[in-house]
């Protein structure tokens, strides 16, 4: 970790949940549970899991939106785990986030130069309009659209071009990092792959830029990650390199879950065995003893309900939470 970008070591968000007129606090909600990794500068950690694991929460933690009930987050050397939120903005301009909805999260009432030169205005970037407009142009130009287009509102663009523009507002800012919320899961299955070449492209022109790539489709999540985190009820069962993930994926959760990957081979996909999970996901309010994906596991021996399983280097950088993985 000593080359990590960001770390995170422990992380752990609960969200009480209260009853009656004095909010008495009754239970909580682990929506993320001790989870740790690190993100390197120039790579792409890809976090994926089903609705409700915890993903966005860990995201929206790391980037201060949420307060950490426990744990660390290191973001280029600096704990920024509980610094006063007056700090924490000259951190998120380094760290910015690509929303799920490029409808929802662009303001109807602004052009988009005005949104995507708004972080420029705030951060005091530019000394002059002309500097000013030519970044914003610059911008424009880094992610497919035309700067004629400037002067428009956001409902005048397609949902790709809003989701560039979205693109472009996280860049102005000349980030080290970008959070990416599930950025291509609104936009039509043609645009993505779009959207999805535009990301690595940038990577490779802007030095040294990282993405935290947070999706639920695991198929799209191979292609942008160097690594994948897999996560599961609040905490990361599996992590390795991606290519590593898919070749050998070690968790029964994994294995499941790329056994759902529809393979574009009819021969390939007739013969290949599909894993069926049963029951449905726990809530995290109320989640299983022992390790949380027992109840569904096809592999779960009794002690399985006993025992909560670290996420533990298995050899090769391969790390799993299960005890029937041997180390």
């Amino acid at each position: 970790m000593d080359d990590a970008l960001l770390i995170v070591k422990g992380l752990k968000m609960y969200f009480p949940v209260t009853r009656g007129l004095l909010r008495r606090k009754i239970a909580e909600v682990k929506a993320v549970d001790n989870v740790s990794f690190d993100v390197k500068a120039g790579e792409t950690l890809g976090l994926v899991g089903e609705t409700g694991c915890g993903k966005t929460t860990t995201g929206r933690c790391i980037l201060r939106l949420y307060r950490p009930t426990a744990g660390q987050i290191i973001f280029e050397g600096l704990d920024i785990s509980y610094l006063h939120e007056s700090k924490i903005r000259s951190i998120r301009r380094k760290m910015p986030l690509i929303f799920q909805d490029p409808y929802s999260s662009l303001d109807p009432r602004q052009s988009a130069g005005s949104i995507v030169g708004e972080p420029i205005k705030f951060h005091g970037l530019v000394s002059n309009k002309k500097e000013y407009k030519e970044r914003v142009a610059d911008l424009f130009r880094m992610v497919g659209l035309n700067p004629d287009m400037m002067n428009r509102v956001p409902h005048e663009f397609s949902g790709g071009q809003r989701q560039r523009i979205g693109i472009a507002r996280a860049l102005a800012c000349e980030p080290s990092m970008i959070v990416c919320d599930e950025p291509i899961s609104a936009l039509d299955v043609s645009i993505q792959s779009q959207i999805i070449n535009l990301l690595e492209e940038l990577q490779d022109r802007v030095e040294g830029l990282s993405y935290l790539f947070i999706a639920h489709d695991l198929s799209v999540v191979r292609h942008i990650s160097n690594r994948v985190a897999v996560m599961y009820l609040g905490r990361i069962v599996e992590l390795t390199e991606s290519k590593k993930l898919y070749d050998n994926p070690l968790h029964p959760y994994t294995q499941a879950l790329i056994s759902a990957i529809p393979i574009p081979d009819r021969a390939v996909e007739k013969h290949r065995k599909q894993i069926i999970l049963r029951g449905e996901v726990p809530s995290p309010l109320n989640p299983p003893d022992g390790c949380h994906f027992h109840p569904r596991c096809p592999v779960a021996i009794p002690d399985c309900s006993q025992i909560l399983p670290p996420l533990v280097d298995v050899g090769d950088s391969h790390q799993v939470a299960c005890i029937r993985v041997k180390h």
